[in-house]
């Protein structure tokens, strides 16, 4: 753990000097000071994954947590052992939401192993990384029409209903969930963890 600060101001200095690999955001200062302060964390340093330490929030607000950059929404609630699971599935580079949604969006069962095109990883690859369809049109040299017709037959052949679930679920829907937990632990003990207060 590199350090910790008592306010959002400090933490973003803090990201700007240390460079850490991750960053534990508690929820106090309120959601929109939080959603500006994950986006201000991102152009900071691009590298950094935060992580959002809540009481509460709603899917629509995880989702957008997603969208600015947060990596991982964690419940005050759930016991350290679920803070270090959650801290090392993202350092692997997961979109860690699982224990903080509602039991509606708990994975269906037709994920279990959907037949997808190269180009179709490829797509939920980038949505895992919280591109939008400009932007994953530009990475590919598509348009964002074809984007969106690739997303479509994407919800079809998975199940999934949004693209939030996409990204919750698409390291697993690309087989690249489990990755190989040696190598995991031994970056996650090297990681650096901010907390901002």
């Amino acid at each position: 753990m590199l350090g910790s600060a008592s306010n959002l101001t400090e933490t973003l200095q803090a990201v700007r000097d240390l460079h850490p690999d991750l960053l534990l955001i508690d929820q106090s200062p309120g959601l929109k000071m939080i959603f500006q302060f994950v986006a201000d964390v991102k152009a900071a340093w691009g590298q950094c994954q935060p992580v959002l330490w809540i009481n509460d929030l709603a899917e629509i607000d995880c989702f957008r947590a997603l969208q600015l950059g947060a990596r991982g929404i964690l419940k005050k609630t759930l016991p350290v052992e679920t803070l270090l699971e959650c801290l090392r599935s993202v350092a692997r580079g997961n979109v860690w939401f699982e224990n903080s949604l509602p039991d509606s969006a708990a994975a269906p069962d037709r994920r279990s192993a959907p037949r997808l095109t190269p180009r179709e990883k490829e797509i939920v690859h980038h949505v895992c990384a919280g591109l939008k369809n400009k932007e994953i049109a530009a990475a590919l040299s598509i348009t964002s029409g074809t984007v969106k017709v690739h997303l479509m037959h994407i919800f079809e052949k998975t199940g999934v209903k949004d693209r939030f679930e996409l990204a919750v679920y698409g390291r697993r829907l690309l087989g690249t969930e489990h990755a190989d937990n040696t190598a995991a632990e031994d970056s996650a003990a090297r990681m650096g963890a901010g907390t901002s207060k």
